[in-house]
């Protein structure tokens, strides 16, 4: 179960540095146009600092994932996290906006059902 589980972590901590590489290099332009309105305005922040934040997290989590193994209190930030964006990708899917690898209304609508596997795959593998 280890090797497993290990190979889960290191996984885990794969995408989300990809995702935040993505979101403060090539992708960011893209990121920008999904961020929802209210977001903005709940916040008091820029479309462009969301982004960069959100990217700054991921590759936080990354690293937290990679370096901290077995620790029930990273996987539950991680999955924090992915419940705290998954607002902002119903307002994707719900308004047609693209972005990178999300092109498609199918494609948006698959991000929205594979959310809840990233939560329980941020626990399983961190704890």
């Amino acid at each position: 179960m280890d090797f497993w589980r290990s190979g889960a972590r290191w996984l885990l901590a794969a995408l989300l540095a990809a995702a935040g590489i993505s979101h403060l290099t090539w992708g960011r332009r893209g990121y920008r146009i999904v961020v929802p309105d209210w977001a903005r305005r709940t916040t008091g922040l820029s479309k462009d600092a969301i982004v960069i934040g959100s990217g700054v997290a991921e590759l936080l989590l990354a690293g937290a994932v990679a370096t901290i193994p077995r620790e029930r209190s990273v996987g539950w930030l991680v999955a924090a996290f992915f419940v705290a964006v998954f607002p902002g990708n119903v307002h994707q899917w719900r308004t047609g906006r693209s972005a990178p690898l999300l092109r498609t209304d199918r494609a948006r609508l698959t991000r929205l059902f594979l959310q809840p596997v990233l939560v329980v795959w941020a626990l399983w593998a961190n704890r």
